[in-house]
């Protein structure tokens, strides 16, 4: 019996750092965080930066559950102040750019984003590296009984025609691919 593939597969994003970060345009001194939201319910957050003012380093695994029919995933850097949290900046994460190419679907990517302010102008970087997960229950083909035996051997199986998903292969040698910053 064939197992039936989830609605779903799963994102592992790991918000490395940001650079340039500013607010009002003031260089940030502290207390940013990132939010990776698929939807309003899924997304996932970073622990607050105290270190690194303006260039905050978190390097926290992010996983979130995304539907097959996700796009981007929106980045969102954010500061704690005194007079609540407020946005610094956000960035879509096309979901082509880590799926879709010739590599590998688990295939690990290392993307740099330009941040945007609320008024659309440029505040920053942020690099994420992102993969995604192979499912547990994927569609691979049964193996089934040969109603002919022929040959020698009574154990002899025929297999299911087709290419199994979620094939594991790495062809491109140590896995990883580089994004660089978008400076337009």
């Amino acid at each position: 019996m064939d197992k039936v593939h989830k609605a779903s597969r799963t994102l592992e994003i790991t918000i490395l750092s940001a650079e340039n970060l500013s607010l009002n345009r003031k260089s940030i001194k502290n207390n940013a965080y990132v939010i990776a939201r698929v939807d309003p319910i899924n997304f996932g957050s970073t622990r607050a930066g105290f270190e690194g003012g303006s260039n905050p380093s978190w390097n926290e695994k992010l996983t979130l559950d995304m539907p097959f029919q996700t796009r981007f995933i929106t980045l969102e850097v954010k500061c704690k102040t005194s007079s609540g949290d407020r946005v610094v900046g956000t960035a879509s994460l096309p979901l082509s750019d880590i799926l879709g190419d010739y590599t590998p679907e688990s295939h690990l990517h290392f993307l740099s984003y330009r941040l945007r302010d609320s008024r659309g102008e440029k505040n920053g970087i942020i690099n994420v590296s992102a993969r995604v997960k192979e499912p547990v229950e994927s569609m691979r083909p049964a193996v089934t009984e040969n109603p002919v035996r022929s040959g020698c051997s009574s154990s002899w199986k025929q297999p299911a025609m087709g290419v199994p998903v979620g094939h594991q292969m790495n062809y491109y040698g140590g896995g990883v691919t580089r994004g660089f910053p978008i400076w337009s």
